[in-house]
């Protein structure tokens, strides 16, 4: 995520502004543009209007017509109906999510056709589970999420009953969102297929009887830590490229951030004999996982210090193997080379 400032009196905003607290201009994001922009400012000569979903889902993107939905909201095509106020919630909640999921694969390049600009296009189910059970989950380009898991309460108890060290809905859209992208980025019958499946496993596996074996039988094969960057990557190959490409996603929006944001670690304060590098600049990160990972590591092992000094647990609890690099180089290598 980048960096904004008001563009009235260039005090520091959020992604998720409307408005400045020390201009009081109001304000919206232009996705096409990437900027912060004055609505409805006297002499402006910008035509823009606030989304249709403004009040609805809390949405601080433009659109050129009044009334319609912006680039973000017009990808969702079922949300809870008016009378459920408990799913609308979480429904605003979920579509702030999804804005800074969508900032990310526009930033990477990455190709997107909505549910309405073709049939197999993206498109968000966003589901109260007031009335009927909701899985959340992939199928034919709709991601489907359980709005239950807006709730910080029910989103902490799935996440200690399934052994999860980190569980957010940004992090269940990146997940379902690379069940999206492996056909897009990984085609049948290609020499990238048969890479893929080399690295994360033959994905012809049945899927049932992987998620039978996982939930009621063996659960995460013995070593998988030094494989798979989750238990839950052990089910199926499918399900370890997603959780590689979310953790992929997770890695490039922080250094963007920190870069942003000019956070920079330069080593501890005492002489080590550490053999890897233990600066960090992202701002300086070139192309190639290489650099990208020269960049992490450090930075994490930083926050999580800083983490645990405030009494929390390590904002980052992974440890990255050589396998589970391999997997990342040869995503970034996809999305470098495929999205642009």
């Amino acid at each position: 995520m980048l960096a904004f400032a008001c563009p009235v009196c260039e005090r520091l905003l959020t992604f998720e502004s409307t408005s400045c607290l020390h201009c009081a201009s109001q304000l919206g994001f232009d996705s096409r543009r990437r900027a912060m922009i004055a609505v409805g400012r006297s002499g402006s000569q910008d035509p823009s209007h606030r989304c249709a979903n403004a009040r609805l889902a809390a949405c601080n993107w433009l659109v050129d017509v009044a009334g319609q939905l912006c680039a973000s909201c017009v990808l969702t095509r079922t949300r809870p109906n008016d009378a459920d106020t408990r799913g609308l919630g979480g429904f605003a909640t979920a579509e702030a999510a999804k804005r800074r999921l969508l900032f990310e694969l526009a930033d990477l390049g990455l190709p997107l056709e909505g549910w309405h600009e073709r049939e197999g296009g993206l498109a968000f189910d966003l589901l109260s589970s007031e009335q009927a059970a909701v899985t959340t989950g992939h199928a034919d380009g709709v991601i489907t999420l359980d709005l239950d898991e807006t709730d910080p309460a029910h989103r902490e108890r799935m996440r200690l009953r399934l052994g999860e060290p980190y569980r957010t809905v940004l992090g269940h859209m990146r997940h379902e969102i690379a069940h999206y992208y492996q056909p897009i980025l990984v085609p049948e019958g290609t020499p990238a297929q048969a890479r893929c499946r080399e690295l994360f496993g033959d994905d012809r596996e049945d899927y049932r009887q992987a998620m039978d074996r996982y939930y009621h039988s063996s659960g995460a094969s013995a070593g998988w830590k030094q494989r798979f960057v989750s238990a839950y990557a052990t089910m199926h190959p499918w399900e370890d490229w997603a959780e590689t490409f979310a953790h992929y996603l997770h890695v490039r929006d922080t250094l963007q951030t920190a870069s942003a944001y000019g956070v920079r670690v330069e080593g501890p304060s005492i002489k080590t004999d550490d053999a890897a590098p233990l600066h960090s600049r992202p701002d300086d990160v070139e192309e190639g996982i290489a650099t990208l990972l020269e960049a992490w590591i450090p930075m994490t092992f930083a926050l999580n210090a800083i983490s645990r000094s405030m009494g929390s647990p390590d904002l980052y609890p992974f440890v990255l193997t050589e396998e589970i690099e391999a997997k990342l180089a040869f995503i970034d290598e996809l999305v470098r080379g495929g999205g642009r």
